[in-house]
């Protein structure tokens, strides 16, 4: 295991490795309802050691209750079965300027201490054969987001999969967010959010892109 201070220093930092969220190869081998009941006997046990009385009836079912959640909301986007099917469909209208989708609720974890992470996601491209179901894009976004996450992998994640779909580099993901593991714990930073951007293709150009800025600071977080 690693040393107590590389483990904070990692955490407040909110390093990460890899684009890919990383995961092992027997990830899936259990059944969700397998992971559930596993899940709730450990969250019981730390329960227990807490020091909270699980014959309450108000406790009681919190173990179960915490699994299913981590299971099938919170972190159903680790499971590739539940990836959204990305249909596209032939961009007969020839529209060729930027349609940007906003205010794409953000509900995520923060990977390092499983503290929520909350926001909006702002998406854009620019169609050239393709386009994509507007709903399609939310509920991409919400696919990555519901994992346990770190803000710079998300937009890449997102962007990418766009970029691949659409077979065009011509998307931009912009994502702002609250982290709980800033505001309510560490340095404790009630007003602080976070702010990251990945794009490719024309966004690269400078008025391309201030172009997409100027319209998602219209409806700032």
């Amino acid at each position: 295991m690693k040393n107590k201070e590389h483990i904070e220093i990692t955490g407040d930092n909110h390093f990460s490795s890899s684009i890919k969220t990383p995961l092992r190869a027997d990830a899936f081998e259990k059944s969700d309802d397998e992971k559930i009941k596993s899940i709730a006997h450990h969250f019981e046990k730390i329960m227990q050691e807490m020091g909270l009385d699980l014959t309450d009836d108000s406790l009681s079912g919190t173990p179960y209750r915490v699994a299913k959640m981590y299971i099938k909301e919170l972190f159903y986007g680790l499971n590739p079965i539940n990836k959204p099917k990305l249909s596209t469909f032939e961009n007969k209208y020839g529209y060729k300027k930027m349609l940007i989708e906003q205010n794409i609720t953000i509900d995520s974890a923060c990977e390092h201490h499983f503290l929520p992470i909350i926001g909006h996601a702002h998406v854009a491209y620019v169609p050239k054969n393709k386009v994509i179901g507007l709903s399609k894009i939310n509920r991409l976004v919400d696919y990555y987001a519901r994992r346990p996450q770190v803000q710079e992998r998300l937009v890449l994640q997102i962007l990418n999969d766009l970029q691949d779909v659409l077979e065009t580099k011509d998307v931009i993901v912009s994502v702002t967010a609250k982290h709980l593991c800033v505001s309510s714990r560490g340095i404790k930073d009630q007003s602080s959010f976070t702010t990251t951007l990945e794009y490719g293709g024309c966004f690269t150009e400078i008025a391309t892109r201030n172009e997409f800025l100027k319209v998602i600071a219209q409806q700032a977080i």
